[in-house]
């Protein structure tokens, strides 16, 4: 009796072997959530989907992404942030300083990589960048660092500037510090600065009749700029106002200028954060990394067509010319 029940309990692990195995085999596709106030520029998804295939990944097959994003505001952050956490997700790359807080304020436990975050120290999202503790890390911007750098290279395609016009947002969380690296840069110039608030995209055409007598123009780092790239140049160029910006994707379509981190190696270097949580690292052990690439992007068309002659002590550093 003990050996034909010995052969059945065998014969029925035998038989259950395979389905177990199949259903642990379902449950191993990780599950990752892309969160963002506006919808993600192009940079950004060619940059993570790349590092994640270097590393082995093939969405659909062994890993999935779910997409959230709004349409350039936060007001609907939080409910999509909640959505992700309901789809059990293993991991949530959150993209800008707002989708981080959204989704830190729901969640201690699942693992948030940030992405194209100014300061995440100074936002409260982490301790320290080497020690960056809680279940956040990821790589940082450092943006702030780079407005002054952006004002004088303005200043060098423009060598009349007097007034700099600054398109701010008040509602982001680095507006503060963002404003005085721009009044920093511009003293240090002899520039004048209009801050020109905006809360929205209805106000941008108000924003430009406001600059009308500056000799130039830059924006703030921010989703709500981002996320209307194209009527955001278009305006620019219709109302002659040379502009500099922070990545190379305003500029190819028809930005004047860009300096400021190589965006698709950002988020490449995301991926690779996502890759080693998944595979058991604590966020919290893993130190916050901040840019090494930047890039300076110089479109010729549109300095032709602002009537910009492009100094060669510029042209010659530029990683990009776009004619």
């Amino acid at each position: 009796m003990r050996l034909i029940g010995l052969a059945v309990v065998l014969a029925v692990g035998l038989l259950g072997a395979p389905l177990a195995a199949e259903a642990q085999q379902q449950t191993k596709v990780p599950r990752i959530g892309f969160l963002r106030a506006g919808p993600p520029p192009r940079d950004f998804v060619e940059g993570f989907g790349q590092g994640l295939r270097e590393l082995g990944y093939v969405e659909g097959q062994n890993i999935t992404i779910e997409y959230r994003f709004t349409d350039g505001t936060t007001t609907q952050l939080a409910n999509l942030a909640a959505e992700l956490l309901q789809r059990n997700v293993d991991v949530v790359l959150a993209s800008g300083t707002e989708a981080v807080l959204a989704a830190k304020t729901l969640t201690r436990t699942v693992p948030i990589v940030l992405a194209g975050v100014n300061d995440p120290v100074d936002s409260g999202l982490v301790s320290t960048l080497s020690r960056p503790g809680g279940n956040i890390t990821g790589v940082s911007l450092m943006s702030v660092d780079l407005v002054a750098k952006r004002v004088q290279l303005l200043k060098e395609l423009v060598p009349r500037l007097s007034r700099l016009a600054v398109l701010a947002h008040p509602a982001h969380p680095s507006y503060a510090a963002q404003v005085r690296a721009a009044e920093a840069g511009a003293k240090a110039l002899g520039v004048q600065l209009a801050i020109i608030d905006v809360h929205g995209p209805n106000d941008f055409e108000a924003a430009f009749k406001a600059a009308r007598n500056a000799q130039g123009l830059i924006h703030l780092d921010d989703v709500l700029f981002t996320s209307h790239q194209a009527l955001l140049v278009e305006l620019a160029l219709r109302n002659g106002l040379p502009a500099i910006y922070g990545f190379r994707g305003w500029v190819a379509i028809g930005g004047l200028i860009s300096y400021g981190p190589n965006y698709t190696e950002v988020y490449r270097r995301a991926a690779a954060f996502v890759d080693m949580i998944l595979k058991g690292a604590k966020p919290g052990d893993l130190p916050v990394e901040q840019p090494t690439k930047f890039e300076l992007v110089i479109n010729l068309k549109t300095a032709k067509a602002l009537g910009l002659t492009i100094p060669q002590s510029v042209l010659l550093r530029a990683d990009r010319i776009i004619e």
